[in-house]
């Protein structure tokens, strides 16, 4: 595992920890809303707008040959990063939720029909779960959803009953953002496979692909979509991987220049993809900050800071599962996402969020785009502590040693 003296000199490459003060330091714990951004990532996006701005694919001189180079090189570390077989199969979006949006109207209200069956879990992100909703809604297609046991896992059952002849897409996350479950994705889709030959499998690795490595052949996805701002890299920074064979099949998302190939007064014809998904001028900027993130994301090894945010998580659950002012939501074991979803029973999470900011710590309070999970539980919001590579056991109890002032304030004593 990745030791202190390891960790002290990833903390370094981290501007954002040069905000902490003695008197009130900052403890960041809410990377899985977005993750901070290393030094070389930030310089990455610089010497792009310094030295290489210039219109991809557009022009014959130096910077917008520099331009295309940086972007389709973008696009070849991401086909990298997750075992896509070519680089055509890699679609730039602004994040996960674009991507989801443009398989839904790009694929689902071209494919689907009455009587075809939607299948998601109640873990999903609004993104993977409204997107689904409007499906449905056009085409006439039935929404189903799977659900979770105590441990908070999808039992087979769930899978074997729900997923059926019926079902033409499989839209499922790869991480919860709330619960930190990590569903059987692997096994899922091979049984949608069994069952539905004609079955699409999309997964949302927004929560996954930052922190642990992933292989969309190994996985046998149609589709895949992540977003970098929460892997170290840039906002506006999104892919989307589709199988070459489905995604040349589907008409473009969006309409304009650089995803034509021919236009006449009465019709046109688009290119092949990624060409046709990306109309207009991209955020290239943002693109140059992949290969970056990626690049020092490979150099620590996700194995590594899988193992190393594991170790963080089981140390905040096993402080926190005995205060009995607090329930905690989330996964109670391993296999799970980096994060510890709780509630104190008497005080409002958007309370303790605001205690805890003033104490130097950040942490999530709401829904977390996830309502009908909540609503569940029967509640409609909670707290949310997320960890990251560039995290610390000593940030860690300040965070738990932090929960008493929000006791005191409230007027609920101390443990």
């Amino acid at each position: 595992m990745l030791q202190p003296s390891e960790i002290k000199e990833i903390r370094k490459d981290f501007p954002y920890l040069e905000l902490s003060q003695k008197d009130k330091p900052l403890v960041y714990l809410d990377s899985a809303a977005t993750t901070q951004k290393p030094k070389v990532v930030i310089d990455a996006m610089s010497d792009y707008y310094r030295y290489h701005n210039g219109g991809p694919h557009r022009g014959a001189h130096r910077l917008s040959m520099a331009a295309t180079e940086v972007y389709e090189g973008a696009r070849e570390a991401v086909k990298n990063f997750i075992g896509a077989r070519e680089s055509a199969e890699i679609i730039f979006t602004r994040n996960a939720t674009e991507g989801l949006n443009l398989i839904t109207y790009s694929y689902a209200l071209e494919n689907l029909k009455p009587g075809d069956e939607i299948v998601i879990s109640i873990m999903e992100h609004h993104a993977n779960l409204v997107t689904w909703q409007y499906a449905a809604e056009k085409t006439g297609a039935t929404l189903r959803y799977l659900y979770i046991d105590e441990n908070k896992e999808i039992p087979c059952s769930e899978v074997e009953e729900k997923v059926t002849a019926k079902t033409k897409i499989l839209a499922i996350t790869q991480c919860s953002n709330v619960l930190g479950t990590m569903p059987e994705v692997k096994k899922m889709i091979a049984h949608l496979r069994k069952v539905s030959p004609e079955g699409v499998a999309v997964v949302d690795g927004a929560q996954a692909a930052p922190h642990m490595p992933v292989d969309v052949k190994d996985l046998d996805c149609d589709f895949y979509v992540f977003s970098g701002h929460k892997m170290l890299a840039a906002m506006g920074a999104g892919a989307v991987y589709g199988k070459l064979e489905r995604l040349n099949a589907m008409k473009p998302y969006m309409y304009g220049g650089d995803m034509i190939e021919y236009v006449y007064e009465d019709h046109t014809t688009f290119q092949q993809a990624p060409a046709r998904f990306e109309a207009g001028t991209q955020d290239v900027g943002a693109a140059a900050s992949l290969p970056v993130a990626i690049d020092y994301l490979n150099a620590i090894g996700l194995d590594k800071i899988h193992e190393y945010e594991s170790y963080l998580t089981d140390y905040a659950y096993d402080h926190m599962k005995d205060m009995d002012d607090i329930t905690i939501l989330s996964k109670p074991t391993n296999p799970r996402g980096g994060l510890i979803t709780f509630n104190f029973k008497e005080i409002h999470p958007h309370d303790v969020a605001s205690i805890l900011d003033s104490k130097g710590i950040a942490i999530r309070s709401g829904h977390h785009c996830a309502q009908p999970l909540h609503r569940s539980f029967g509640i409609h919001f909670s707290c949310r502590a997320s960890f990251a590579v560039y995290n610390t056991i000593e940030e860690v109890d300040y965070f738990i040693k932090s929960l008493d002032e929000v006791r005191r304030l409230m007027g609920l004593g101390t443990r």
